[in-house]
């Protein structure tokens, strides 16, 4: 079994999932009481946040790709950014190891692929849902891809960043939220991505007409998949022969 290495903290809130979901999947495939190798490199999270409210990416990479560097040294053998938001460097950790580092948008873009969906809504931070790095990624894997109207983009954001990144999950944020699928799905979604790895703990598909699509817990079982086969989710350059779907906003 190869050992994985998280680097989380990207909240700690989340990342608990990770290690709930690998381990999980790994008994699950092994049986009785087996568990993953596994290592976590868990950053203070006030810290990154500030570097991504005042725009200061270098200093982000720079940190995550020391977490990286540590894990490897401690063992690791594949490594994931724990966090949408923060894939935004995951190239740059993937630069600077010499393990696979599973990017968490080509884990998503992988199971978007296998339900057959052509049009998928996305929720996430201000940063995951304007800003070209990840909305790319998944449309390179042949799919379009939509987000809420600027109020609710904004609303989506605060409630990340207030309330879910401090572990707080209030019945009105949860039925916003619910809403905000609800109007990505009128709009033509087949699914929504929950592309913030905290909004999984406040919303379910118990909430929704259309399927989520979990990110932290697709990362996670692409995590614990490789760990057991060495196999990996297709990257955007596994199927250059596919024409990409076009992104489109509103």
């Amino acid at each position: 079994m190869r050992a994985i290495g998280l680097i989380g903290g990207l909240s700690w809130e989340s990342t608990v999932i990770y290690y709930q979901v690998i381990n999980r999947r790994v008994r699950e495939r092994l049986g009785g009481s087996h568990s993953a190798n596994s290592l976590i490199w868990s950053v203070d999270y006030t810290t990154v946040e500030d570097l991504v409210f005042t725009g200061r990416w270098d200093e982000v990479s720079t940190l995550l790709t020391g977490a990286g560097r540590k894990l490897e040294d401690l063992g690791a053998e594949v490594l994931l950014v724990c966090s949408n938001t923060f894939s935004r460097v995951s190239d740059d950790v993937a630069r600077a190891a010499s393990v696979p580092v599973l990017h968490i948008a080509d884990a998503v873009g992988a199971e978007v692929r296998a339900r057959g969906m052509r049009k998928v809504g996305l929720l996430g931070t201000r940063f995951t849902m304007e800003q070209p790095f990840y909305r790319d990624r998944l449309a390179a894997h042949g799919f379009d891809v939509i987000v809420p109207r600027r109020e609710q983009r904004e609303l989506v954001h605060r409630v990340i960043f207030d309330e879910l990144v401090r572990g707080v999950l209030q019945e009105p944020s949860r039925d916003a939220y619910a809403q905000v699928v609800a109007d990505l799905a009128a709009d033509g979604a087949e699914g929504v991505i929950l592309g913030c790895t905290e909004i999984e703990l406040l919303i379910t598909e118990k909430d929704t007409a259309v399927p989520l699509l979990p990110s932290a817990r697709l990362h996670a079982e692409a995590a614990a998949g490789f760990a057991l086969t060495g196999h990996a989710p297709s990257t955007p350059d596994s199927h250059e022969g596919r024409n990409p779907a076009r992104r489109r906003r509103r």
